[in-house]
């Protein structure tokens, strides 16, 4: 396969990161990620605010007509907190004031952002003389192609929260899933215009991103998906609120950070597409005040273990004809525990379970176990029908330490599932397997793709068994005569210098 590496051009991203790590060490690390997306995401607005200033002026319209930006889906700036005003004051003792107060600014214009945006740029502990050089390197881009820069400024914000999730380790997991898992669930779902698009553990909103990138490729529009999301981190949801700012995403994630079991705040949506990375083995997750919920409907999932409480209230939320794609840890496709089995073995009988995938080791900056797919639908193209796909071995080391997905990949998933889909011949030994229902019934409704696919074969390579073991068995006692020496070597050595063996 070619290495066409879905996350190559990087630069840019790079530069703004490596510049504002300097930084860290300045900031305790849990305000730090704040401080970055904050100024990433003021430097954006305040850009986009002041191209389509210029263009009123010129079009000798009023430039401080609030209207003309809301119609363009831009956010007013005032004067307070527009970048001339922020570079002004970069290398003043109160740069830190100056851009918490432009933040307030901002959230007063803007009530959608109420109590959203960092305030924390006059912390004592911030150095400001640092903070005034981060400014500068900000002032610095050109961005006077705002269409160009929303793309750009938006890939920035996901690459810094990537770097952050690799930084915070485990508690990164909260708020970032890897995108090359994001856009496997993407390119299999296939989201389409105006269709409503859900996530009740929305993190930082990196699923919404890229279905909106989906539907605008092919379709050429944006603003064609209705977004809803919940997310119960304070932190995190304010992190998603900023990204689908300056994507110009218009999203509803309620009025405030929610548990999504003890306080769904959309009880009545019914989405086309359901896209999800719920927290692992997930507990405590309330069960105890949730024992009759009419989201049950297959089973009271374990107060030990909130897999199967998420995938109930995803099927809870889908519309008639709509779909899921969320990813869970390996355990939810064999656990026995806590009813978890007979709540699975109803879903299957339910005919709602169109494809799993079992996917690499180490995709993830939080943890290194291995992760599945899941593929629910209402309605299945192959009725009775599912599709297990091992692709364990797919993906490439991006580091020393966490793997990725190339675009080949991800078009191979998304070519299968489709095949899969059009009733055409997918069965690939070690790969790919079409099973019914009665088949996964034989395997006691266990759901690990490795019992359906079987071993890939291996190609032979033409060499008659018994020379080959001739030739082995030689190769090998030349090893072992060689390591022999080495031995007698070693010991020589160490006599020489007072040591016997």
């Amino acid at each position: 396969m070619a290495t066409n590496q879905n996350n190559a051009n990087i630069g840019f991203e790079k530069q703004i990161w490596d510049a504002a790590c300097v930084l860290w060490g300045h900031i305790p690390a849990a305000e730090y990620r704040q401080v970055i997306i904050g100024l990433i995401f003021l430097k954006y607005i305040s850009t986009a605010f002041d191209a389509r200033r210029l263009q009123l002026i010129e079009e000798n319209d009023d430039p401080e007509d609030r209207d003309a930006y809301l119609e363009e889906n831009i956010f007013y700036v005032p004067t307070e907190a527009r970048w001339s005003t922020i570079q002004k004051d970069a290398h003043k003792p109160e740069i830190g004031k100056t851009l918490d107060d432009a933040m307030r600014a901002i959230e007063r214009e803007n009530p959608t952002l109420k109590n959203v945006l960092p305030k924390n740029y006059g912390n004592p502990d911030l150095d400001k003389k640092v903070l005034g050089d981060v400014v500068d390197i900000f002032t610095n881009l050109d961005m006077s192609d705002t269409d160009g820069s929303k793309d750009l400024l938006g890939r920035t914000y996901e690459y810094c929260i990537a770097q952050f999730a690799a930084k915070e380790g485990k508690g990164g997991g909260e708020f970032y899933t890897p995108s090359s898992i994001v856009k496997t669930l993407v390119a299999i779902l296939k989201p389409f215009d105006n269709c409503r698009v859900y996530d009740p553990c929305c993190g930082s909103g990196g699923m919404f991103v890229q279905s909106e990138k989906f539907v605008e490729a092919h379709s050429g529009r944006r603003g064609a998906i209705s977004v809803y999301g919940q997310e119960a981190n304070s932190d995190t949801w304010k992190m998603a609120k900023m990204n689908m700012a300056i994507r110009g995403i218009d999203a509803d994630f309620g009025e405030h950070h929610a548990d999504t079991f003890s306080n769904d705040l959309h009880k009545n949506l019914k989405a086309d597409f359901i896209l999800a990375n719920p927290p692992f083995n997930y507990h405590p997750w309330g069960q105890e005040n949730l024992q009759d919920d009419v989201r049950w409907k297959y089973g009271l999932p374990p107060a030990s273990n909130a897999n199967f409480a998420w995938i109930q209230h995803m099927i809870h939320h889908l519309a008639p004809n709509g779909k899921i794609g969320l990813v869970l840890a390996n355990g939810a496709v064999s656990s026995q525990s806590g009813g978890e089995g007979e709540i699975r073995k109803r879903i299957i009988e339910a005919d709602l379970v169109e494809g799993i995938i079992a996917m690499p080791t180490q995709l993830f900056y939080s943890v290194t176990i291995p992760v599945t797919l899941w593929f629910i639908s209402r309605n299945k193209k192959q009725k009775g029908k599912t599709l297990f796909i091992d692709a364990r071995k797919m993906g490439f080391m991006s580091d020393r330490t966490h793997r990725d997905f190339t675009q080949d990949d991800i078009d191979l998933l998304a070519s299968t599932f489709e095949k899969f889909q059009n009733g055409e011949e997918v069965d690939a030994k070690g790969f790919a397997k079409v099973s019914t229902t009665a088949d996964i019934a034989a395997q006691d409704y266990v759901l690990t793709p490795g019992r359906y696919v079987g071993v890939e074969e291996v190609e032979e390579d033409g060499e008659p068994f018994e020379e080959k073991m001739t030739r082995l068995t030689k190769e090998l006692a030349g090893l072992f005569e060689e390591s022999h020496k080495l031995e007698e070597e070693i010991r020589k050595n160490l006599k020489a210098i007072g040591y016997e063996m």
